[in-house]
């Protein structure tokens, strides 16, 4: 008689709930939608340079191309880089013409380099990172090894976030995605040991860009 009772009013609960309107259901993310506000184009250099220099990085403006090699010529003496390793064939007859030397190939590179000077995918503004990867005659090797690792990027290689290089990398590429793709925000530096901040630890010590204005004004 009681487990009878007890039965129907929990059946009634049911039957009571049933009844009643369903809950108000939030609405569904939309995982699309930015995560940060929209970033104007033209704030993009500028967003960049703060946060590329608070990695620890070094960054030089570049009015233009002729500026560049000036620029690499005279960082490269007052830095004493006495050996450059490139070994994209465009930079190489490029820095050649400008009559900046350079090593080109690849023997005793580890041991015998000091420096490298790569391109890169794309500028991330939001972070202050380059984005490298292998598909470039750089390959994995150069934007590692050298203790100083030296880039020249265009500014319209700026983006606003990192899926917006991702988006560009995929674009370039299409079926033939790089194998290796990755940010480099700053040089290589870890805190592991007793909370004491080493640089270079895992890959180079100095990150520099020399960031060409190819903007139109």
């Amino acid at each position: 008689m009681y487990e009878a009772k007890s039965k129907e009013i929990v059946l009634r609960r049911v039957r009571e709930a049933l009844a009643k309107s369903a809950p108000f259901l939030p609405p569904t993310p939309d995982f699309t939608s930015p995560l940060y506000p929209k970033m104007e184009m033209e704030d993009l250099s500028l967003v960049f340079a703060e946060m590329f220099i608070k990695n620890a990085g070094v960054f030089l403006y570049c009015e233009d191309q002729e500026d560049f090699f000036d620029q690499l010529y005279v960082y490269k003496k007052e830095q004493h880089l006495q050996h450059l390793c490139v070994w994209e064939k465009n930079l190489q007859g490029a820095l050649q013409q400008a009559g900046i030397e350079i090593v080109t190939d690849e023997e005793n590179f580890v041991q015998g380099v000091d420096a490298s000077l790569t391109t890169c995918e794309a500028l991330v503004a939001r972070t202050g990172s380059l984005m490298v990867s292998s598909a470039n005659m750089g390959g994995r090797r150069l934007s590692i090894y050298p203790s100083t690792h030296m880039v020249v990027a265009n500014a319209s290689q700026l983006v606003p976030d990192i899926k917006d290089a991702l988006q560009r990398v995929r674009n370039k590429y299409k079926e033939n995605f790089p194998s290796m793709v990755s940010l480099v925000s700053g040089p290589s530096r870890t805190a592991d040991i007793e909370k004491t901040l080493v640089m270079g630890a895992h890959g180079p010590k100095q990150l520099v860009l020399f960031l060409i204005d190819d903007l139109p004004h």
